[in-house]
């Protein structure tokens, strides 16, 4: 099986080689945790370490704060987009319409095999209201609100976008494409939206814990569709050189 590596030590070791190539992974976590910096990561990685293109779709950063924050990890970023190995889209998703068409015209321009949307959670909020408010899917959604509890039709609504967005990406393009996602603290899930990680190949979760004055971070790779995975919690520490797990 053809597999994309991380290039995450400790990362790859729990995937049994690496990432089937192709897969929808989505990276969820609260706030603080690290999820950008792992997405950042794996794109610099694919870059720098396999020679794979990368592109950072983001949501809520501007290019120029990426590229700051990344530096601070030693990863020169306007380097990488000068030589052609890394591309960064901003989606000003209270601006841009039919977002979607947006994010296929990007990704055909940029032909990357790693790709990075950062964060859903915004993107799915407005895409529910922009790409989704004309289609039949939710017209039926107003029907069904006449008989239905409105959360159910938010919900409803929210997979449909998804379901949409990932057979895009799946049945058009080859990528292997990491999806970060907001985790809060009270939800039973492992996603903002409750949907995202039935419909994704892979769950990772990253999370912060208080422990007295100790702040713990641990990752669990929870799920990963076409390979055996070692599922179990691991310490990671967010350093100078980015994210490592400790063994």
């Amino acid at each position: 099986m053809d597999r994309t590596q991380t290039g995450i030590k400790g990362l790859d070791e729990a995937l049994n080689g690496g990432i089937p190539k192709g897969n929808i992974v989505l990276i969820a976590g609260g706030a603080g945790t690290g999820k950008s910096t792992l997405a950042m990561q794996y794109l610099v990685n694919g870059a720098e370490k396999f020679k794979e293109k990368g592109l950072y779709i983001t949501t809520e950063q501007k290019k120029e704060d990426l590229e700051k924050q990344a530096a601070q990890y030693g990863w020169n970023l306007p380097a990488l987009q000068k030589a052609g190995r890394l591309a960064i889209f901003y989606l000003d998703t209270l601006v841009e319409k039919n977002h979607i068409p947006v994010l296929e015209e990007v990704i055909e321009k940029v032909s990357p095999q790693r790709i990075v949307i950062d964060s859903m959670t915004t993107l799915t909020d407005n895409l529910a209201i922009t790409d989704f408010k004309d289609t039949t899917g939710f017209s039926m959604v107003q029907v069904m609100d006449n008989v239905v509890p409105t959360p159910l039709s938010e919900k409803l609504i929210t997979k449909n976008v998804l379901y949409n967005l990932i057979n895009m990406l799946k049945t058009k393009y080859q990528a292997t494409v990491f999806l970060t996602s907001e985790l809060y603290e009270d939800s039973k899930g492992l996603s903002a939206d409750g949907v995202s990680e039935f419909i994704c190949d892979g769950v990772v979760v990253l999370k912060a814990l208080d422990i007295g004055d100790t702040l713990s971070r641990i990752i669990q790779v929870r799920k990963m569709r076409y390979t055996r995975l070692d599922g179990g919690v691991k310490n990671y520490d967010i350093n100078q050189n980015g994210i490592s797990i400790i063994q």
